[in-house]
């Protein structure tokens, strides 16, 4: 899926503000639904030269914890974004110790130039970087496969969960258990 941030605010291309960001955050929750396999929702922001933290954190990261919280198999990314937009972000994604996932989506729709913006604590880093050396896992996959007795499966549980909460990670049930795996891939 692929949403074009300039059309849900009427072709402005400076963003600014958080009045604005939640004009966004209304109109997002209107147009998407969930999804029966976990996806990621691309908000492009193709012709958007601005975009200030105040209107990323009520639009994007608004609209990020809603769809974590209400949409489970929606994962929003960042798409097509100037360099002044992903500066913005990134900065402000670090100030937060929060991440997201930024890309570039070609004419097809075919994603590049993947990035993890922001900020991931040692020990979410370690995690993230785990899963995707391993593909998918669980949370008692981790505890056995670095037991070095420090981090049992109730912590990698609670890893891999934030990790999922952030959309980082896809979070998949199968019964009581849950698999994790990286939402994009970065090259």
């Amino acid at each position: 899926m692929r949403i074009s941030i300039s059309d849900n605010i009427e072709g402005r291309r400076i963003l600014a503000g958080g009045a604005l960001g939640r004009k966004l955050l209304t109109a997002l929750i209107g147009t998407v639904s969930s999804e029966t396999e976990p996806q990621p929702l691309f908000l492009d922001f193709t012709d958007i030269d601005i975009a200030t933290s105040s209107f990323l954190r009520e639009g994007v990261i608004g609209f990020r914890d809603y769809a974590r919280g209400s949409l489970k198999n929606v994962y929003p990314v960042v798409a097509n974004a100037v360099s002044a937009v992903v500066e913005e972000f990134d900065f402000f994604l670090h100030q937060r110790n929060d991440a997201f996932w930024c890309c570039d989506l070609d004419t097809e729709g075919a994603v590049k130039n993947v990035r993890l913006l922001g900020e991931l604590d040692p020990g979410q880093r370690s995690t993230f970087e785990s899963v995707r050396t391993l593909g998918s896992a669980t949370a008692p996959e981790l505890a056995q496969k670095f037991a070095d007795g420090r981090i049992g499966p109730t912590a990698w549980n609670n890893r891999l969960s934030t990790l999922a909460a952030k959309g980082v990670l896809v979070e998949r049930r199968s019964g009581r258990s849950k698999s994790f795996s990286s939402l994009l891939e970065v090259a």
